[in-house]
C-alpha cells in the first residue's frame, strides 16, 4: 500500500514537471516568432520590422485639412488620404473650408491644440499659414503640406508636395495648339493667388509669347464652394458677346472651371468651341463622354493617389524615416478620343485600362507599410 502511495507521487511530480517544461517551451516560441516584430499597440497583429516610433504609439491620429472644396477632386484627394491613413491603423480626420482662410487657419490652430500627431495640408496659400505651421512644429506636429505656400519649405521638417502644375499645363496647352493652331482665339479661365495656379499661369504666358498668334479674347477665375457655377454664368455671358467664330478654345487650369464651361457651351449650343482642362473626376470624365461634349482634353493626377502617396509621407515622418523637402507627381494627358475608344464608360478607376501607369504610382510605400496594411486586412 505504501509502494503504491509512493508510485502515484512519483507519477504526480512527472506530469507536473512536463507540464512546467511544456508551459515554458510554448514560452520561448512565442517569444522567438515576435523577434524583431512589433504590435502598432492600437489591435494590428505583430508585423516584422515595423519602426519603433510606429509601434509604440498607442493611437496615431492625423488631421487633414484642405482649404478649397466643394468639388469632386477634393473630395477624391480627402478620401485617398482617409482610405491609406486608416489602412495603416491610424485615426484620420479630414477637413474643407471651402475657401474660407479664416476657417483654415483656425482648424490648423485647433490641430495644435487637440492630440494631433501629424496633419496634411492641401492648398494652403495663406500667408498666416507659415507662422501657423511653425507653430505646429514647435509642437513636435509633423507636417505635408500639398499645393501650398512655397515658404512652408523653409520650415525644418516639413515636406512640400504637389502635382507637376507646369507639366500639367504645357500637356493642355500643346493639345490646345495642336488641334487649334497657332492662330486660336482664347477664354483663360484662371485665378490667382494659389501657388499651382501661379505656375500654370508662368506656362500659359510663356505659351502665348512663343506664339504670338494665339489671341486671349476674354478671362475669369473666381475660387469659392460655388466655382462651377459661377464659371458656368460667366462663360454664358462671355458667349453673349461672341457670337460664332470669335472663340475656339477655353484653356480651364481647375476642372471646377472646365465643369461650369462645358454647360455654358452644351446650354448655348455653343459646342464648337473646345475646352482643354487640368485635373480629372468622376463627374469631368462623364462631361467629357457626352456626345458632342466641347471637353476634348485635360491634363491630370489622380487625386485619390495624390492624397494616398501625400499621407505614406505623413507615416514616413511619424517612422522617424527619411523625407524629401520637395516631392512632384507626374502629370498626364487625357484626350476625348482616348475615352471615346474605350467600349465601356470610363471612370477614374477604369482610366488605368486605357493609360498606362494611372493610379499606380507606389512612391513611398514602405515595406513595412504594406506588412502593416496586410496584418489589418487592407
Amino acid at each position: 500500500m505504501k509502494r503504491n502511495k509512493l508510485q502515484s507521487t512519483a507519477v504526480l511530480l512527472l506530469a507536473f514537471a512536463m507540464l512546467l517544461a511544456g508551459c515554458g517551451d510554448k514560452g520561448q516560441t512565442s517569444n522567438n516568432a515576435n523577434q524583431g516584430s512589433k504590435d502598432n499597440g492600437n489591435g494590428a497583429a505583430a508585423v516584422a520590422n515595423l519602426p519603433k516610433a510606429i509601434a509604440d504609439k498607442e493611437q496615431i491620429n492625423v488631421k487633414v485639412i484642405r482649404k478649397i472644396g466643394g468639388d469632386d477632386h477634393t473630395a477624391q484627394f480627402l478620401a485617398g488620404a482617409k482610405q491609406e491613413g486608416e489602412a495603416l491603423g491610424f485615426k484620420v480626420d479630414t477637413f474643407s473650408a471651402n475657401g474660407n482662410s479664416a476657417q483654415f487657419l483656425d482648424a490648423i490652430a485647433q490641430a495644435g491644440d487637440t492630440n494631433a500627431d501629424a496633419v496634411l495640408l492641401s492648398h494652403a496659400s495663406d500667408d498666416g499659414v507659415v507662422d501657423a505651421v511653425q507653430k505646429l512644429r514647435d509642437k513636435g506636429i509633423e507636417v505635408v503640406a500639398f499645393d501650398s505656400n512655397p515658404a512652408l519649405a523653409e520650415i525644418d521638417g516639413v515636406t512640400l508636395t504637389s502635382q507637376e502644375d507646369e507639366s500639367l499645363a504645357q500637356l493642355a496647352l500643346d493639345q490646345l495648339v495642336k488641334e487649334q493652331g497657332e492662330e486660336a482665339n482664347i477664354v483663360y479661365l484662371w485665378v490667382d493667388g494659389f501657388p499651382p495656379m501661379v505656375r500654370r499661369n508662368v506656362i500659359y504666358q510663356d505659351t502665348l509669347a512663343k506664339h504670338p498668334g494665339l489671341k486671349e479674347v476674354e478671362r475669369f477665375g473666381v475660387a469659392n464652394d460655388n466655382t462651377a457655377v459661377d464659371t458656368q454664368n460667366a462663360v454664358a455671358a462671355m458667349l453673349n458677346k461672341h457670337p460664332k467664330g470669335e472663340i475656339d478654345a477655353i484653356f480651364a487650369t481647375w476642372d471646377a472651371f472646365a465643369i461650369g464651361a462645358a454647360r455654358a457651351l452644351i446650354e448655348a449650343g455653343r459646342t464648337e468651341i473646345k475646352i482643354y482642362g487640368i485635373d480629372v473626376s468622376n463627374a469631368d470624365l462623364q462631361v467629357m463622354q457626352e456626345q458632342d461634349s466641347p471637353w476634348v482634353a485635360t491634363a491630370a493626377v489622380d487625386a485619390k493617389m495624390n492624397g494616398s502617396i501625400n499621407l505614406r509621407l505623413i507615416a514616413k515622418k511619424l517612422a522617424d524615416e527619411e523625407t524629401p523637402k520637395t516631392f512632384d507627381l507626374p502629370a498626364t494627358l487625357i484626350t476625348q478620343e482616348q475615352l471615346n475608344a474605350s467600349s465601356e464608360p470610363v471612370n477614374v478607376v477604369s482610366l488605368a485600362n486605357i493609360i498606362e501607369g494611372w493610379g499606380s504610382l507606389d512612391a513611398f510605400e514602405e515595406d513595412w507599410m504594406k506588412a502593416l496594411k496586410e496584418a489589418k486586412g487592407k
